[in-house]
């Protein structure tokens, strides 16, 4: 589903529910369908040994939300293992790991409508770098479009089919 425009009153308003409504509508959707369609066995796969996989991909999008917004523009807690989310290897099932990114991307949705406006353009730091909220939000929302797009391409290199899942 395409995000439509909103109503919104302000320019940070609009932001705020821009980037909600990308992560609830557009880009969840997308990454259940190529979930759905992978094999337990798919999800684990690696081309190679420098490659990550869609498991991988998975965490580490749960990993990088946490940090960057729950923990970062949110001020929630902010303990993150970036490596392990890497090292990982599986046999963790595919629902559970589709369960936790819906569930990361509920708390997401949740600080980010109670996200202050006038707070986007506060300085913060996240994994390092002193940046904006609204910067730890754009990141963050661009992040996980990135890694989607990865997943997708896994998706279709192991279905060998076009999911729709891209106009």
């Amino acid at each position: 589903m395409r995000p439509t425009a909103g109503e919104a009153a302000t320019p940070a308003a609009e932001f705020i529910e821009a980037s909600r409504t990308l992560l609830a509508r557009d880009y969840m959707p997308r990454l259940r369908r190529c979930a759905d369609a992978l094999s337990e066995a798919d999800v684990w796969w690696r081309p190679n040994p420098v490659s990550n996989s869609v498991g991988n991909l998975l965490l580490h999008v749960c990993g990088n939300l946490r940090q960057w917004i729950v923990g970062g523009a949110g001020g929630g807690p902010r303990e993150r293992d970036r490596d392990a989310e890497f090292d990982a290897r599986g046999p963790r099932p595919k629902a559970e790991l589709v369960a936790l990114v819906e569930a990361t991307a509920r708390e997401v949705d949740r600080v980010l409508a109670d996200l202050p406006e006038r707070s986007l353009l506060d300085r913060i730091e996240v994994q390092g770098f002193a940046v904006t909220r609204l910067h730890a939000v754009y990141h963050a929302i661009e992040h996980f479009s990135y890694h989607l797009g990865q997943v997708a391409y896994v998706t279709k290199l192991r279905t060998g089919r076009d999911l729709g899942i891209f106009p």
